[in-house]
């Protein structure tokens, strides 16, 4: 299912001009696709039209799956309200959003036709899933002969864990010179994880490494750092978070143990960073 040929003229007046896409250089362009879609729009799969952003953008239209173009255009209306205001009309969302549907995705925010309010609880994931998912991390207390398959076991249960509650987890990757635990999209932002079992306090160096990854990616990517040990109280007062939350065993037990989604608990986290300067606000402070 490609893009019909009403729809690509409409993304190529809001996004192209010229043979570039919005304000995009080749490499926040290279990042955005690798971030928010999970592809390299520079393979060469995606070349056959020219060379250019907005030959690239093309081609992708044409030979991604719907659901991954229907991504791409959700991220690139973001940059456009930021880049060109004045073409993010409600007319020309309405239109882009049924574009976005019609290929398996979300109507973009302010796009839905207003319908009368209904009462409708939100979705929550079967009482045997998750008591599934806590026996599952206490399993994990018993593997101390094991630590290295207890590792990889960890980012496992995390990623099924955020999956559950519809967070659209993503397993371990490499890329050039660094190995990621993981990631999540939550509330419209990429968060990478790294995830920790160890039998000591995570450190200060540590936490500067992981910041540090999330530095040199887009404004837009933000950190969760996992330390079932914990947070040395040294580390904690040398680290300056700037776009981490930290988490540790206790909180991850505790939401599983009171069935918190685990969004709500990295939203309150983030405000309490945002708010208190405090980026290992614990799930018991945040939910008494």
């Amino acid at each position: 299912m490609t893009l019909r040929p009403i729809e690509a003229k409409l993304v190529d007046d809001l996004f192209v001009q010229g043979g570039y896409v919005l304000n995009f250089t080749n490499q926040t362009f290279s990042e955005f696709f690798r971030d928010e879609v999970g592809v390299e729009i520079y393979d060469d799969v995606y070349g056959f039209r020219g060379n250019s952003k907005g030959k690239r953008l093309v081609a992708f239209t044409q030979k991604a799956q719907p659901r991954a173009i229907a991504k791409a255009l959700a991220g690139l209306w973001e940059y456009l309200q930021a880049d060109r205001p004045d073409n993010a009309t409600d007319d020309n969302r309405k239109k882009l959003s049924a574009i976005i549907e019609r290929l398996g995705g979300r109507p973009l925010l302010g796009a839905a036709v207003v319908e009368e309010p209904k009462v409708t609880q939100p979705l929550r994931p079967a009482e045997g899933i998750l008591a599934a998912l806590e026996s599952e991390f206490l399993a994990l207390e018993a593997m101390t002969d094991r630590p290295q398959e207890r590792g990889y076991a960890f980012e496992r249960f995390l990623k099924r864990w955020f999956d559950t509650w519809g967070l659209d987890a993503r397993a371990s990757f490499r890329t050039i010179g660094e190995q990621i635990d993981g990631s999540f999209q939550h509330d419209g932002t990429t968060y990478l994880v790294e995830a920790k079992w160890h039998r000591a306090q995570t450190d200060a160096a540590m936490l500067h490494s992981f910041q540090g990854k999330i530095e040199e990616r887009t404004i837009w990517t933000r950190g969760l750092h996992v330390s079932h040990a914990g947070y040395s109280a040294p580390s904690s007062a040398a680290f300056t978070s700037r776009r981490v939350i930290l988490m540790d065993g206790q909180d991850i037990y505790i939401a599983l143990n009171r069935r918190l989604d685990p969004g709500i608990v990295i939203r309150e986290k983030a405000r309490a960073a945002s708010e208190r300067k405090n980026p290992f606000a614990k799930v018991l402070e945040l939910f008494p």
